[in-house]
């Protein structure tokens, strides 16, 4: 007699084995009509599973976390079919839900065409309206190999082959005449799946990744809980292509990269003005917060990276080289190691902590050149890195240091909602339980003291220390992971650094925090770039401010107006060139200059600027200070 306990806390007693749809019924028809799906014990299941014994259950409705993904997994289901039906012969290989949608890989002689697209889709929303029931059947393995084989689904039968061995069932979902080998769950019927889908894009794609077999046809689409949702999506796609810093850089004339020295940025004038700016402000940010800077070698023996554990752990994606006298160096893909050898170096007394050691490290890290992507996914790059050494009663403190000048950085930049993850010990570590569970104490400590709520990531943390993750959502929606903090006992054991405590104890091991704010620098920019579509602030401008004079007869004003406002430590430009002022005004609002000056006869006569903000706003004529201070005001 199974004991089902809901998620209210409530209990229902049921005399024999019973299927999370009649406990949906039991509890309320509407529940029952909006049943998609059950989570029971932590599982997700058909509303059709039959529960034997006592169980934790949630009904899983179209509002649950876990609806998207399974609306986008039958959604791939019900575009497999429509293509099977539109294309006899075609072959289905996998389709699984991702990130905003899914895909679904096909073998077909003849190319899909984006009118294809549209007739697939249509044929979707059909099948869909048949509100077929989907069934899940369990085959014996030897029967779903001949099958497929029948079918000529040659794909099928080698994954059939390659994942289920010999005497083991496979399970079969069909929904009407049609069917494919799945895990499941799937919603009860087509007819659940919200008409909430686009098809989105064809590409190529090698059978299971791999560049020696045949070439196949992938076919993405989106799907969403009901068309507000999708519309916010394709607005956002919208927004990001007109917003992407890989296009604004080029028009902007920030950066470029080459084909000679692949995921590394070669900045312009004006963008490694941006990205100064950046390393100015969070110089100023971490001298008030008491950190004190320090910079170490990029290149380094091998033996570092075995003390750190970094050569056995992260070695894929290091840059290594032998030197003639059979040296094995790297180039650093962290700073850590380096951090601790700068700690190492004399006598630390615990008079000397917190001792907050910034720096901003080049690092390198090897990345596949398909993973590549503007200044988001780059193999050489800038960490606001930072390490900090304290006793073990300090680390709390300093944990909700970290955490707040974090918090309070974001806001400067216009980032209110970020959201924090929590990352525990992974499988692959180092370090005993002990030690991990008080660094995890430590950071959940902070965030419960500081009232800051997070989530939680079992066995995401690093191989050292569980971690902190800082998640920024931008203008048009989008979550960035940029700051992180780590917690560590272990690089201090590993590279036996101490320091002396009050009794003279010079064995005593220092704490190890490992802290970056803006996290690469250099994907920080491509955030900004994309959040305020080129129009940055005028603090964070290029250039803040541009002098357009409408004759000749005001160059020599401009060119005293620019020197004036450049000793003021405005960053200024002068456009003399003889072209309408209309047409000046254009290009410099296209470039995102926050503040046009425009001079005539007037202006000049009245030692004056006519001030135009980016926006189009005019704010009158007035003196070059009046204008300074209006600026550094907004």
């Amino acid at each position: 007699m199974p004991s089902i306990t809901l998620p209210d806390g409530t209990s229902r007693d049921y005399q024999q084995a019973i299927t999370v749809y009649d406990i949906a019924a039991d509890i309320g028809a509407g529940l029952a009509k909006a049943a998609l799906a059950g989570n029971v014990d932590g599982q997700l299941v058909d509303t059709s599973f039959s529960i034997e014994h006592d169980a934790k259950v949630a009904i899983i409705t179209s509002k649950s976390e876990e609806a998207l993904e399974l609306i986008r997994h039958d959604a791939a289901h019900v575009m497999a079919q429509a293509v099977q039906e539109l294309f006899p012969g075609t072959q289905v290989t996998i389709g699984p839900a991702i990130e905003d949608g899914f895909y679904y890989d096909f073998a077909r002689s003849e190319p899909f065409s984006p009118d294809d697209l549209e007739r697939i889709e249509d044929r979707m929303r059909e099948i869909v309206g048949r509100d077929l029931p989907i069934e899940r059947e369990i085959w014996e393995r030897n029967r779903a190999i001949n099958r497929f084989s029948e079918l000529g689904e040659n794909y099928k039968v080698e994954i059939i082959q390659d994942i289920i061995p010999e005497g083991d069932e496979v399970s079969v979902y069909r929904q009407g005449d049609w069917f494919d080998v799945c895990r499941g769950p799937h919603l009860p019927s087509t007819g659940k799946l919200p008409k909430a889908f686009k098809l989105m894009s064809l590409a190529g794609a090698y059978w299971r990744g791999n560049s020696d077999n045949e070439m196949l046809q992938r076919i993405y689409g989106t799907a969403w809980r009901d068309k507000n949702e999708l519309k916010a999506h394709l607005y956002r796609l919208e927004e990001a292509e007109k917003r992407d810093h890989r296009k604004l850089g080029r028009q902007l004339d920030l950066f470029h990269f080459s084909d000679e020295a692949p995921g590394s940025v070669f900045w312009h004038p004006k963008g490694w003005t941006l990205f100064r700016q950046l390393l100015e402000y969070m110089r100023k940010r971490q001298d008030e917060a008491g950190y004190v800077e320090v910079n170490t070698p990029d290149v380094m023996d091998r033996s570092l990276w075995e003390t750190s554990g970094h050569w056995f752990n992260y070695r894929e994606n290091m840059f290594s080289t032998q030197t003639e006298d059979e040296r094995v160096f790297a180039l650093k893909p962290m700073n850590c190691p380096g951090s601790v050898s700068m700690f190492a170096q004399g006598l630390k007394s615990y008079r000397d902590l917190p001792l907050r050691m910034a720096e901003f490290g080049k690092v390198h890290r090897y990345e596949p050149s398909g993973a590549l992507h503007g200044l988001m996914r780059v193999r050489h790059f800038t960490q606001d890195d930072a390490h900090i050494y304290c006793t073990e009663e300090q680390m709390e403190q300093e944990c909700i240091e970290v955490v707040a000048l974090v918090l309070d950085i974001y806001k400067d930049f216009g980032f209110e909602d970020v959201v924090i993850k929590l990352s525990t010990r992974p499988e692959k570590r180092i370090g005993s339980d002990e030690i991990w569970d008080k660094l995890e104490g430590a950071l959940s400590n902070a965030l419960n003291v500081m009232g800051l709520k997070y989530v939680l990531y079992p066995g995401e943390g690093a191989f050292y220390g569980p971690k902190l993750e800082f998640v920024l959502r931008d203008a048009i929606g989008r979550d960035w992971q940029c700051g992180t903090l780590q917690v560590d006992m272990n690089l201090p054991e590993r590279f036996d650094i101490t320091y002396v405590d009050e009794s003279g104890d010079r064995t005593k091991r220092p704490v190890m925090l490992h802290r970056a704010l803006f996290g690469s620098l250099e994907r920080f920019t491509g955030i900004l770039i994309e959040h305020f579509e080129g129009r940055f602030p005028f603090w964070l401008a290029p250039v803040q401010a541009a002098i357009l004079n409408i004759t000749d007869k005001q160059s020599d004003y401009v060119m005293d107006v620019e020197k004036s406002l450049k000793s003021k430590g405005v960053r200024t430009v002068s456009d003399l060139r003889n072209e309408k002022v209309g047409f000046k005004i254009r290009e410099h609002t296209l470039q995102g200059v926050p503040y046009l000056l425009v001079v005539g006869e007037r202006e000049m006569a009245n030692d004056e600027v006519s001030v135009r903000a980016h926006n189009g706003n005019d704010l009158g004529v007035m003196s070059v200070d009046d204008f300074v201070a209006t600026a550094r005001g907004s």
